[in-house]
Formats: structure tokens, sequence, C-alpha cells
């Protein structure tokens, strides 16, 4: 009995965290659900959590279809994501393959090198960056956020590492004995066995690069290479007071994320841990 009255606050405090943790995400999400089946009367007529006349009311979700070029940006927004993952994919398994089972001078550089960029704040390097794409003539094309999506982070390559620490080295010894290069080793070899963890990080990659507004919107000026994100922010200028075809396109922007994420959280989740655990 005694145990049990020690527990209560315990439990008391967890479910009221609980409880103000699921009215910060899930309320915001839901006003703007319901905003998107109200039409602009009911909107202004009724309380922000009243449930619309009819959720069959897809008049909002059409215009914001037509007018939000909602389409283009779902189609760039699929392919910058598409050739991001596979080389993110490749360069990443690379990069830590070469610092988990090889021993040079610049180890610990190159190491380090990646530590520093993820403290120093990206907005702190944009004009140099912004130069560079320009420069190479990628600006003002899909081409400028894919290389700047493609490159690697020092999280991929923790979770990659952890990985590779519980690949045997035997497997590498064994088939060089049997006369396989290295590109061989990692093809036939290392990139399968990291398949898990490239899932968990796609997954992750995928959705930061789907959400993002500030690389394409600064990159990809052109009315043609519109993203979701910018799509939506171009229609919320254009129609900043009908507040009912906002909440539409804040709906159709959240459908393709929110997607990949539930239909995949148990891999996200699993590889996070199998990551995270040294065998």
């Amino acid at each position: 009995m005694s145990g049990l009255r020690r527990s209560l606050p315990g439990n008391v405090f967890y479910y009221a965290m609980f409880a103000l943790i699921f009215v910060i995400v899930f309320v915001p999400i839901a006003l703007v659900v319901f905003g998107a089946f109200k039409t602009r009367t009911e909107l202004f007529q009724t309380t922000p959590l009243a449930l619309p006349g009819s959720f069959l009311n897809f008049s909002n979700f059409k215009l914001a279809y037509t007018q939000g070029d909602m389409l283009r940006g779902l189609w760039n927004t699929t392919i910058i994501a598409f050739i991001t993952l596979c080389g993110n994919a490749i360069l990443g398994t690379m990069t830590a393959y070469i610092l988990n089972r090889f021993q040079f001078k610049l180890k610990k550089v190159v190491y380090g090198l990646f530590l520093i960029a993820m403290i120093i704040p990206a907005y702190t390097t944009e004009i140099a960056r912004f130069q560079i794409i320009h420069s190479i003539g990628m600006y003002d094309s899909l081409r400028a956020p894919i290389l700047i999506y493609i490159g690697t982070d020092i999280m991929q390559i923790y979770i990659y590492m952890q990985f590779l620490e519980k690949i045997s080295n035997q497997l590498d010894e064994s088939a060089m004995l049997d006369g396989a290069t290295y590109v061989r080793i990692f093809r036939s070899i290392i990139f399968p066995l990291l398949l898990p963890a490239t899932a968990t990080l796609a997954i992750l990659k995928s959705v930061t690069v789907m959400n993002d507004v500030y690389i394409p919107f600064l990159y990809m000026p052109s009315k043609e290479l519109v993203t979701m994100s910018t799509a939506l922010m171009k229609f919320v200028g254009a129609r900043g007071s009908d507040l009912s075809a906002l909440c539409a396109g804040i709906v159709l922007v959240l459908i393709p994320s929110a997607a990949v994420y539930i239909a995949f959280q148990r891999f996200i989740f699993k590889g996070l841990m199998d990551g995270a655990v040294k065998g």
C-alpha cells in the first residue's frame, strides 16, 4: 500500500506531462484540419475547435490544389528527395566505412571537421555557399538543393559507425582472402548489412527535405521549380485573408511527410536504438 502511495505522485506527473504534450502537438493540427473543411463564413462564426459542418467540403482543397500549384511542388519535391536519399546513402555509408575500417593520419582531423560543421550555424556560411552554387552554374535549378542536401552529417556518420561496430572485421578479411577488393567488400557485404540504418536515416532525411522552405526558396526562385513548402508559402502570400484555403494548403503539405513518418516509424525507432547500442 505504501508503495502504491509513493508511486501515485509519479503517475500523476507522468499523465499530466503526457496530456500537456498531447495538447501542444495535436491541438494545432486539429485546428488546421477543422479549418480546412469549413467555409469562410463558418470559420469566423464558430469557435476554432468546433467541428466543421461537413467533412465532405473539399472546395478549399480544390482551391489550394489549383491556385497553389501543389502538383508541381509535389513532383519537384519527389525528384529532390529521391536523388538526395540515394546520394546521401552512398556517401554516408562510404564515409562511415572508411572512418571505421581504415587507419590513416588525418582520420581524427576528418572526424573533427564533421563535428565542427555541426557546431557552426549554417546561416553563417550561407554567403559563401551561395557564391559557390552560383559560380558552378547550379543556381535556379533542382541540382542546387540536391547538392546541399546530399552532404552527410555527424549524426548519420555516428549511426552508421555504430552499426559497423557490430559487423565483424573477419568478414572483410575472409573476402580479401578470396580476392575481393575494398570496393567489392563494400558493395557486396558492408552496404547490404547497413540497410536498416540506411532506411532509418532515409526516412528522417526525406521528412527534412520535404518540410524545408529556406533552401528551395533561396536557390530556386523560378515558378517552375516550386516545392511543396515554397508553393504553400507563395499561396499564403497570394491568399493571406482566406484562412480556410490556407488551412487546406497546410494539410496538403503535411500529408506526404506525415504519411512517410507514420508508415515507417517502427523502422526509425528500431534503427536508432540499434545504432545507439554496440553489439
